[in-house]
C-alpha cells in the first residue's frame, strides 16, 4: 500500500517549482536586456521584465556579476555549439573558417554585453570560454589544411578574433561595415600562398596570465622552410 505523503512535504516542494520558473524568467529577461543595453543595465529593469521582485532576483543572484556571468556563459555556449556544428557541416573548409568569424562578429555586434565581455578576455580571461573557442578553431584549421598558411597557430586565430571584436566595438555605431573590410583583409593574409615567415611568437594565450604571472609561450610559430 502506498504511503501517503505528508502534506508539509508537498508544500515544501511547491516553492521549488516557482523558484525554478522565476530563475528561468530572470535569465531569459537578462539575456534580452544585456543584448540591448550591455552590462551597465540596471538590474531593476531585468526584474521588471522578468515579472519578479528585487528580493526574488537577489535570492537567485546575490550580485549583478553572478547574473551577467550566468547569462553570458549560456548565450556564449549556445553560440559555440551552433558554430561548431556549422563548421562540421560545411562543405568548403575555407568558407567554414571565414563564415565562423563572420558569424561570431555579427553576433557580437548584436549583443552588446557579449561584445563588452569579449573585449575583456585578455585582461580577465574566461578559461572555459577560451577553451570552447579553441576547440572550434582547431577543428576549422584541421579542415583548412593546405589552404591556411602552415605557420599560423590556434593562438594567432584566437587573438585575431578578439582583435576584430575590438574593431566591432569601436566602429559598430559610426561605421558598422568597417569590420567586414578588416575581416577580408585579415583572411587574405592567412592564405597559404603567403610565404614570408611570420614574426616569432614570444607569448601564448594557451594559459592566460593571472594577476602576477606572465604569459608563457607554448607553441611559437615555426619559420617557413626556405626554398
Amino acid at each position: 500500500m502506498a504511503v501517503e505523503e505528508p502534506e508539509g512535504s508537498a508544500r515544501r516542494r511547491a516553492p521549488r517549482v516557482d523558484a525554478i520558473r522565476n530563475r528561468e524568467a530572470i535569465v531569459e529577461a537578462a539575456s534580452a536586456v544585456l543584448a540591448e543595453q550591455g552590462t551597465a543595465v540596471d538590474v531593476r529593469e531585468i526584474a521588471r521584465r522578468s515579472g519578479v521582485g528585487m528580493g526574488t532576483l537577489y535570492r537567485h543572484f546575490p550580485k549583478k556579476e553572478d547574473l551577467v556571468h550566468t547569462v553570458l556563459r549560456k548565450d556564449f555556449s549556445q553560440w559555440a555549439v551552433s558554430a561548431r556544428q556549422a563548421a562540421i557541416d560545411a562543405g568548403d573548409p575555407w568558407a567554414a573558417l571565414t563564415g565562423f568569424y563572420q558569424q561570431a562578429l555579427t553576433g557580437y555586434a548584436r549583443h552588446r554585453a557579449i561584445m563588452e565581455n569579449f573585449a575583456l578576455t585578455w585582461t580577465a580571461p574566461d578559461l572555459e570560454g577560451l577553451q570552447q573557442l579553441r576547440l572550434v578553431i582547431e577543428q576549422l584549421c584541421a579542415g583548412a589544411t593546405g589552404l591556411l598558411r602552415p605557420d599560423v597557430t590556434t593562438d594567432d586565430l584566437l587573438l585575431l578574433l578578439v582583435s576584430l571584436g575590438h574593431a566591432v566595438q569601436l566602429t559598430d555605431n559610426c561605421r558598422p561595415e568597417m569590420w567586414h573590410r578588416l575581416l577580408r583583409i585579415s583572411f587574405d593574409g592567412l592564405r597559404a600562398d603567403h610565404h614570408e615567415p611570420l614574426p616569432a611568437d614570444t607569448a601564448s594565450i594557451t594559459h592566460p596570465p593571472g594577476p602576477d604571472r606572465e604569459l608563457r609561450s607554448s607553441k611559437p610559430s615555426q619559420p617557413a622552410a626556405s626554398s
